[in-house]
């Protein structure tokens, strides 16, 4: 019998399948990817979004898949939110300046944003 893990890892390999059939497997490869590299789970909810621009023509089969993977592509998101404040903190940039870019109020919020960064993308059961 498969764990909640197990079958949720199913359900993403199903819906990224089903968008590299509908197509997204021909999106041009990005110039930070290796050539072997997959597609990325936002790439594939854009692709979605995009393949659904015509409501006539939409398959509902893509749509699915694309929300499927929301959370994925969010999780790849926030990690690389969280690699661009580590460069930033790196590139001698102030909390006020990080906050300013994010659109923050203080730069109290910018650290407590990564903070939460950290804490969705540790393992479970880790400190950030």
């Amino acid at each position: 019998m498969l764990s909640d893990d197990h079958r949720d890892a199913s359900d993403l390999d199903r819906s990224r399948a089903a968008l590299t059939q509908a197509g997204a497997d021909s999106l041009p490869r990005r110039p930070w990817q290796h050539p072997r590299q997959p597609v990325s789970d936002a790439d594939f909810v854009r692709f979605a979004a995009w393949s659904a621009r015509d409501a006539d023509a939409t398959d509902p089969a893509t749509v699915l898949a694309g929300l499927r993977l929301l959370a994925a592509a969010r999780a790849e998101l926030d990690q690389v939110e969280s690699g661009l404040l580590f460069a930033a903190r790196g590139a001698d940039m102030t909390w006020t300046q990080i906050a300013e870019a994010l659109g923050l109020g203080s730069a109290q919020a910018a650290q407590q944003r990564l903070s939460r960064m950290l804490a969705r993308t540790s393992e479970p059961g880790t400190e950030p």
